[in-house]
């Protein structure tokens, strides 16, 4: 039920100008699908639907052109920023100090942000390793771990 409203919805707000949840609700409606303001809102939420101005001065409902990926990505680069102590190289290994812990959200963050030569992260209490395949990606990971961390 919830897959198949929330894609009616997306088609009308694709195909037409939606200013307000009360307008998409009778939208809704119109296709025969009934929805309470509650469960309109929520489903607003979990699409990630957003106003944006119209050409006429109007906001209107669209799609968040941020992907639930780059939103993730976003909040662990904050826990990378707000937990890593210290960090070196030791050849192809990025070995990772972090606050007691946290090795293994810092070890998440960097499985989940697409890191080109990438092996592998193995956790500790406080410390993770995060193994490349060359000293070259291991040097690139290194420089993109310390803007992360300076919030570049």
């Amino acid at each position: 039920m919830k897959p198949g409203r929330q894609s009616v919805i997306l088609d009308i707000i694709t195909h037409q100008n939606i200013e307000t949840q009360r307008k998409l609700q009778e939208a809704l409606l119109e296709r025969g699908v009934k929805s309470t303001q509650a469960t309109l809102s929520r489903d607003i939420k979990d699409m990630r639907l957003v106003k944006e101005l119209g050409a006429n001065g109007i906001y209107y409902y669209t799609v968040s052109g941020k992907s639930e990926e780059d939103d993730a990505k976003q909040r662990l680069q904050k826990i990378v920023r707000e937990s890593v102590v210290s960090y070196q190289t030791a050849m192809n290994i990025l070995v990772i100090k972090t606050i007691p812990g946290l090795a293994s959200a810092v070890c998440a963050a960097v499985d989940v942000m697409s890191i080109e030569g990438l092996v592998g992260t193995l956790a500790g209490d406080d410390t993770a390793f995060v193994a490349m395949k060359s000293l070259e990606s291991c040097e690139k990971l290194f420089t993109e771990l310390q803007s992360i961390i300076r919030g570049k």
